[in-house]
């Protein structure tokens, strides 16, 4: 069976890992990975070295990055994207197709697969996040894929109410829980080895993204988030940098300037899968709006401040505090995150082998 794999950022391909190590390891699958947005991106960390770095060739390497981070820079990516991958479609033959998650360059990925006939696999379908348009590319893929691999029930029972067909429509939990369960983790000594990061100190883990719907409050967002910021000097703030969404570019800017001036805040635009879930491990606890802070953080468990409605939608587990993107709002949380007890863990996101079910059910699908 030839496969082929999108990955787009390195998000998804930590995400993607574990799939991608059965998927090459068996003689029954020819893979081959595509790689396009972030990966090729020297301002995000060039993350196709750390894609190769674990042994795997990248045989297509397609530039879609957007010039900009306005409304018009990513809608003419989208259309930039599809063009570019119509050419690759057309001269390349898959029996399927990997896409994972919401993203607008996996979208445009993807729609170019249509009149290919093309059978697309989409993992993380179902799943809904009210304050960002990825909601809209998320269930657009979903439309145009045949199989569906998801990681709750209810997320399942979502896909089959936007298909309207049972057919094809797997609940195998969540791959990034395959990571966690596999992926021998850095001891805090190992890290600060690495890192230069000394995670026996206080630490929040911190990733914020624009919100896509209402993306003109951003800038308000940013201020909000900083201001409460500024008030953690107890604690080491560890920052990864936001995706390329609109206004992504402005956050990015407000957040290197702010850690320029901060003594206690560290700048990290990439730590690859292994390096960010061993800081997720050790970290007091999260705060932001990435989606990890839903999925991978409820394996710890670990506390999440989740910030706004960009994730609004999602299964909300007993570790998350949503928090309106209000400076005093937010500092409360942090105060009550200190006080809370630790917590049990939770396998809302299934057990750790969403891999081999997806490979086995491949597999039945050939026959």
């Amino acid at each position: 069976m030839k496969i082929a794999v999108l990955t787009s950022s390195r998000a998804d391909y930590g995400i993607y890992y574990p799939l991608l190590k059965l998927l090459k390891e068996d003689p029954f699958f020819d893979l081959e990975i595509i790689a396009f947005g972030t990966h090729l991106s020297a301002a995000h960390g060039y993350t196709l070295s750390c894609i190769e770095a674990d042994g795997f060739e990248v045989k297509h390497q397609i530039t879609t990055v957007p010039k900009g981070d306005t409304p018009s820079d990513i809608a003419f990516s989208i259309g930039n994207t599809i063009e570019k991958f119509s050419k690759l479609w057309n001269e390349n033959k898959f029996d399927i197709v990997f896409a994972l998650g919401d993203r607008y360059e996996m979208f445009a990925a993807v729609s170019a697969t249509t009149p290919f006939n093309i059978k697309v696999a989409h993992i993380s379908g179902g799943e809904t996040t009210l304050g960002a348009i990825d909601n809209v590319y998320r269930h657009s893929i979903t439309l145009m894929s045949a199989y569906h691999f998801v990681s709750t029930d209810i997320y399942k029972e979502r896909v089959v109410e936007i298909t309207g067909s049972e057919e094809h429509a797997y609940n195998v939990g969540a791959l990034s829980i395959d990571n966690l369960k596999n992926m021998k983790l850095f001891s805090p000594e190992e890290f600060k080895q690495k890192f230069n990061i000394d995670l026996s100190k206080p630490t929040i883990l911190i990733t914020f993204h624009p919100e896509t719907v209402s993306f003109e409050k951003n800038e308000i967002y940013i201020d909000e988030v900083i201001k409460a910021l500024e008030k953690c000097d107890k604690y080491q703030l560890v920052i990864t940098m936001p995706n390329t969404d609109t206004m992504g570019n402005m956050i990015r800017s407000r957040l290197k300037d702010f850690i320029a001036y901060t003594e206690n805040a560290i700048e990290i635009e990439s730590f690859g899968a292994l390096g960010y879930l061993s800081c997720m491990k050790y970290c007091a606890f999260m705060l932001g709006n990435t989606s990890s802070g839903f999925v991978e953080a409820s394996f710890f468990p670990k506390y999440v401040i989740n910030l706004g409605d960009r994730q609004k939608g999602r299964l909300v587990t007993p570790n998350i505090l949503n928090v309106p993107i209000e400076h005093e709002k937010i500092e409360q949380a942090i105060k009550k995150v200190a006080s809370l007890k630790l917590l049990e863990n939770m396998n809302v996101y299934g057990t750790g082998n969403a891999s081999g079910q997806i490979v086995n059910i491949l597999k039945q699908l050939k026959k």
